[in-house]
C-alpha cells in the first residue's frame, strides 16, 4: 500500500492534512521510516498483513496514540492505552511555567493531581531533579499506567490513590500544586472530534453544564489547606472561564493571580500564590 492509499483510508475519520500526519506518525514509530523513506516510497516496502491490523483500528477513529501505545510529551514518551487521557503538548507548557516560577535549581515540594499517565509528574521529575513529586488519581487504571511509566522514566515519584474532588488532610506541606482537570463541559460535546469522545475517557473531560468549575473549586478550597504559605497552584483551564476562575482566586484572597495563553494563543493556563 502506498502512502496515499493508506492516508485514504482514513478519509472521514480525518480531513487531509490530519491523515497524513496520522499515517506518517504509524509509520516513523512503528516501521521507523523516515519522512524521506515514506515520500520515497518506502511503506509500499511493508507487508499488507504488517499493516493492516494498525490500519483497522485508525479507521474505526481510534486515536493514534492508543494505536502504537504511546504518545509524546515533551521529550519523554510515555505509555498510553484507552482509559487515560492522551497528553497534550500545550499541557507541557504548563510544567514549564511551573518550573519558571519555582525554580529549576531549587529543592521544592510538588503536588500533581489527576496525573493520568503521569505525564506532568514524570516531565517536572525529568526537568527539575531536587523536586519530591507527589502524583494522585481516582482510576486504578491510570494510577497503573502511572506506575509504569514512572518506572520507565527512571524517576522516583510517590504515587497517591485520591480523589480530586476530596483530597485529604493527610497530603500536605506542598510548595506547589499542579492540576489539569475535568473542564470541558457537556454542552461542548458537538464541538469536539469523533475519536477524542469515542475513546478518551469521559471522566478526565467533562463536568456538568451547571458546574464548569466544580474541580477548581474542591482543589483551590484544598490548596488553601495543602499548600505552605507563599506556595503557588497552577491550573490549566477552559479559556471560555477564565474571567471566572480569577474571581474564584479573587474571591479568597489569592495573591499575584496571572494568566498564560498557550501556544495556539488560548488563555489556557492560570495561576495563585497562597497568601
Amino acid at each position: 500500500m502506498t502512502y496515499k492509499t493508506l492516508c485514504d483510508r482514513l478519509n472521514g475519520i480525518y480531513d487531509a492534512g490530519e491523515a497524513k500526519a496520522v499515517v506518517r506518525h504509524l509509520l516513523e514509530t512503528a516501521f521507523h521510516l523516515s519522512y524521506t523513506d515514506i515520500v520515497m516510497g518506502a511503506a509500499e516496502q511493508i507487508p499488507e498483513r504488517d499493516l493492516l491490523p494498525y490500519m483497522c483500528r485508525l479507521a474505526k477513529g481510534e486515536p493514534v496514540q492508543y494505536v502504537l501505545g504511546q504518545a509524546d510529551f515533551g521529550n519523554i514518551t510515555l505509555h498510553v492505552e484507552p482509559g487515560v487521557l492522551i497528553p497534550r503538548p500545550e499541557t507541557f507548557e504548563l510544567c514549564q511555567w511551573l518550573t519558571d516560577t519555582v525554580g529549576v535549581h531549587q529543592k521544592a515540594n510538588i503536588l500533581d493531581i489527576g496525573t493520568g499517565s503521569g505525564c506532568i509528574a514524570i516531565a517536572l521529575a525529568k526537568m527539575c531533579p531536587h523536586y519530591t513529586i507527589t502524583a494522585t488519581d481516582i482510576s486504578d487504571k491510570a494510577l497503573r499506567i502511572a506506575r509504569d511509566n514512572v518506572t520507565d522514566a527512571g524517576v522516583e515519584i510517590r504515587i497517591v490513590k485520591a480523589d480530586a474532588l476530596c483530597m485529604p488532610d493527610s497530603l500536605s506541606g506542598f510548595d506547589a500544586i499542579i492540576s489539569n482537570p475535568p473542564y470541558i463541559c457537556n454542552k461542548e460535546r458537538s464541538l469536539m472530534e469523533t475519536n477524542v469522545l469515542e475513546w478518551e475517557p469521559a471522566t478526565a473531560l467533562f463536568v456538568p453544564d451547571d458546574n464548569p468549575l466544580l474541580f477548581y473549586r474542591a482543589i483551590t478550597e484544598y490548596a488553601g489547606r495543602g499548600l505552605n504559605a507563599g506556595g503557588w497552584l497552577f491550573f490549566e483551564i477552559n479559556p471560555i472561564y477564565v474571567d471566572d476562575m480569577v474571581s474564584l482566586f479573587q474571591c479568597q484572597h489569592w495573591q499575584d493571580i496571572d494568566i498564560c495563553a498557550d501556544m495556539f494563543g488560548r488563555q489556557r493556563f492560570i495561576k495563585a500564590r497562597k497568601p
